[in-house]
Protein backbone atom coordinates (compact mmCIF):
# COMPACT_ATOMS: atom_id res chain seq x y z
CA UNK A 1 0.00 0.00 0.00
CA UNK A 2 2.86 2.37 0.60
CA UNK A 3 4.06 1.79 -2.96
CA UNK A 4 0.77 3.10 -4.35
CA UNK A 5 0.95 6.28 -2.27
CA UNK A 6 4.54 7.01 -3.30
CA UNK A 7 3.81 6.64 -7.01
CA UNK A 8 0.66 8.80 -6.92
CA UNK A 9 2.49 11.62 -5.10
CA UNK A 10 4.79 12.06 -8.10
CA UNK A 11 1.86 12.01 -10.48
CA UNK A 12 0.13 14.80 -8.52
CA UNK A 13 3.26 16.94 -8.72
CA UNK A 14 3.53 16.44 -12.48
CA UNK A 15 -0.19 17.18 -12.94
CA UNK A 16 0.19 20.40 -10.92
CA UNK A 17 3.19 21.47 -13.05
CA UNK A 18 1.27 20.77 -16.27
CA UNK A 19 -1.62 22.88 -14.96
CA UNK A 20 0.76 25.77 -14.18
CA UNK A 21 2.21 25.59 -17.71
CA UNK A 22 -1.26 25.49 -19.30
CA UNK A 23 -2.43 28.44 -17.20
CA UNK A 24 0.75 30.35 -18.13
CA UNK A 25 0.14 29.77 -21.84
CA UNK A 26 -3.48 30.87 -21.52
CA UNK A 27 -2.47 34.03 -19.64
CA UNK A 28 0.14 34.79 -22.30
CA UNK A 29 -2.46 34.50 -25.06
CA UNK A 30 -4.92 36.66 -23.12
CA UNK A 31 -2.19 39.23 -22.51
CA UNK A 32 -1.41 39.40 -26.23
CA UNK A 33 -5.10 39.92 -27.03
CA UNK A 34 -5.33 42.60 -24.35
CA UNK A 35 -2.30 44.45 -25.75
CA UNK A 36 -3.79 44.38 -29.25
CA UNK A 37 -7.11 45.65 -27.92
CA UNK A 38 -5.41 48.50 -26.03
CA UNK A 39 -3.36 49.45 -29.10
CA UNK A 40 -6.55 49.63 -31.20
CA UNK A 41 -8.13 51.85 -28.51
CA UNK A 42 -5.12 54.19 -28.56
CA UNK A 43 -5.24 54.32 -32.38
CA UNK A 44 -8.93 55.28 -32.30
CA UNK A 45 -8.14 57.99 -29.75
CA UNK A 46 -5.25 59.24 -31.91
CA UNK A 47 -7.63 59.57 -34.86
CA UNK A 48 -10.11 61.51 -32.71
CA UNK A 49 -7.54 63.85 -31.14
CA UNK A 50 -5.66 64.49 -34.38
CA UNK A 51 -8.95 65.37 -36.08
CA UNK A 52 -9.77 67.77 -33.23
CA UNK A 53 -6.52 69.67 -33.85
CA UNK A 54 -7.06 69.68 -37.63
CA UNK A 55 -10.61 70.99 -37.22
CA UNK A 56 -9.45 73.66 -34.75
CA UNK A 57 -6.88 74.87 -37.28
CA UNK A 58 -9.57 74.94 -39.97
CA UNK A 59 -11.68 77.21 -37.74
CA UNK A 60 -8.61 79.39 -37.02
CA UNK A 61 -7.91 80.00 -40.71
CA UNK A 62 -11.58 80.23 -41.80
CA UNK A 63 -12.64 83.69 -43.09
CA UNK A 64 -14.77 85.57 -40.58
CA UNK A 65 -18.30 86.82 -41.38
CA UNK A 66 -18.40 90.32 -42.81
CA UNK A 67 -15.06 90.04 -44.56
CA UNK A 68 -16.57 89.18 -47.95
CA UNK A 69 -14.53 86.02 -48.26
CA UNK A 70 -11.31 87.98 -47.92
CA UNK A 71 -8.51 86.37 -45.96
CA UNK A 72 -8.89 87.17 -42.31
CA UNK A 73 -6.19 88.48 -40.06
CA UNK A 74 -6.17 84.91 -38.72
CA UNK A 75 -5.14 83.64 -42.15
CA UNK A 76 -2.36 86.21 -42.35
CA UNK A 77 -0.91 84.81 -39.15
CA UNK A 78 -0.88 81.43 -37.56
CA UNK A 79 -0.96 80.27 -33.98
CA UNK A 80 2.56 80.54 -32.55
CA UNK A 81 1.95 77.51 -30.39
CA UNK A 82 -0.77 74.90 -30.14
CA UNK A 83 -1.94 76.49 -26.88
CA UNK A 84 -3.06 79.55 -28.89
CA UNK A 85 -5.93 77.36 -30.12
CA UNK A 86 -7.31 77.31 -26.57
CA UNK A 87 -7.95 81.04 -26.63
CA UNK A 88 -6.87 83.35 -29.42
CA UNK A 89 -4.33 85.73 -27.82
CA UNK A 90 -5.07 88.55 -30.30
CA UNK A 91 -8.84 88.30 -30.21
CA UNK A 92 -10.86 90.75 -28.13
CA UNK A 93 -13.53 88.09 -27.78
CA UNK A 94 -12.88 84.85 -25.97
CA UNK A 95 -12.48 82.81 -29.15
CA UNK A 96 -11.72 79.14 -28.44
CA UNK A 97 -10.83 76.79 -31.26
CA UNK A 98 -10.00 73.80 -29.08
CA UNK A 99 -11.43 72.80 -25.68
CA UNK A 100 -8.12 71.57 -24.31
CA UNK A 101 -4.68 70.47 -25.45
CA UNK A 102 -4.83 66.74 -26.02
CA UNK A 103 -1.68 64.65 -25.51
CA UNK A 104 -0.70 62.04 -28.05
CA UNK A 105 -2.38 58.83 -26.82
CA UNK A 106 0.37 56.65 -28.29
CA UNK A 107 3.32 58.32 -26.52
CA UNK A 108 1.55 60.23 -23.75
CA UNK A 109 3.54 63.34 -24.78
CA UNK A 110 2.49 66.47 -26.67
CA UNK A 111 1.73 66.29 -30.37
CA UNK A 112 4.40 67.64 -32.67
CA UNK A 113 3.19 70.67 -34.67
CA UNK A 114 3.53 70.50 -38.46
CA UNK A 115 4.54 73.77 -40.12
CA UNK A 116 4.40 74.86 -43.74
CA UNK A 117 7.14 76.69 -45.66
CA UNK A 118 6.07 79.98 -44.01
CA UNK A 119 6.39 78.39 -40.54
CA UNK A 120 2.61 78.49 -40.01
CA UNK A 121 1.20 75.65 -37.92
CA UNK A 122 -0.98 73.63 -40.26
CA UNK A 123 -1.34 70.35 -38.38
CA UNK A 124 -0.06 67.88 -35.80
CA UNK A 125 1.46 64.43 -35.74
CA UNK A 126 2.57 61.77 -33.30
CA UNK A 127 6.25 61.29 -32.56
CA UNK A 128 5.90 57.50 -32.28
CA UNK A 129 7.71 55.40 -34.87
CA UNK A 130 5.73 52.26 -33.93
CA UNK A 131 3.86 50.61 -36.80
CA UNK A 132 0.07 51.05 -36.67
CA UNK A 133 -2.34 48.13 -36.67
CA UNK A 134 -4.86 50.02 -38.81
CA UNK A 135 -3.80 50.19 -42.46
CA UNK A 136 -7.11 50.91 -44.22
CA UNK A 137 -10.84 51.57 -43.89
CA UNK A 138 -10.33 55.13 -42.71
CA UNK A 139 -13.14 57.70 -42.85
CA UNK A 140 -13.20 59.80 -46.03
CA UNK A 141 -11.57 62.82 -44.36
CA UNK A 142 -8.65 60.64 -43.13
CA UNK A 143 -8.14 58.42 -46.18
CA UNK A 144 -4.60 59.75 -46.69
CA UNK A 145 -3.55 57.81 -43.56
CA UNK A 146 -3.98 54.46 -45.33
CA UNK A 147 -0.93 52.21 -45.68
CA UNK A 148 1.38 54.36 -43.52
CA UNK A 149 4.32 52.64 -41.83
CA UNK A 150 4.38 54.49 -38.51
CA UNK A 151 2.19 56.65 -36.32
CA UNK A 152 4.43 59.64 -37.10
CA UNK A 153 3.28 59.26 -40.72
CA UNK A 154 -0.30 59.84 -39.58
CA UNK A 155 -0.37 63.60 -40.11
CA UNK A 156 -3.50 65.59 -39.28
CA UNK A 157 -3.10 68.59 -41.55
CA UNK A 158 -5.52 71.38 -42.39
CA UNK A 159 -5.40 71.90 -46.14
CA UNK A 160 -6.84 75.23 -47.13
CA UNK A 161 -9.41 74.93 -49.91
CA UNK A 162 -8.97 77.11 -52.96
CA UNK A 163 -11.36 80.05 -52.99
CA UNK A 164 -14.31 79.44 -55.35
CA UNK A 165 -14.58 81.62 -58.43
CA UNK A 166 -17.05 84.52 -58.09
CA UNK A 167 -20.53 83.78 -59.39
CA UNK A 168 -20.91 84.60 -63.10
CA UNK A 169 -17.16 84.67 -63.74
CA UNK A 170 -16.06 82.88 -66.88
CA UNK A 171 -13.63 80.01 -66.29
CA UNK A 172 -10.06 80.85 -67.16
CA UNK A 173 -8.47 78.78 -69.93
CA UNK A 174 -5.47 76.66 -68.91
CA UNK A 175 -2.23 78.59 -69.10
CA UNK A 176 -4.11 81.87 -69.52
Amino acid sequence: MTKILKSSAGFTLIAAMVMVVVIGIMLGAASQSWQTLMKREREAELLFRGSQYRDALARWYKPRPGQGGQPSTQQARSPNELKDLLQDPLSQDKVRYLRRLYPDPITGKDFEPIRDANQRIIGVKSTSTDPPLKKGNFPEDLKELADKNSYSDWQFVYRQQAAPAPAGAAPRPPGG
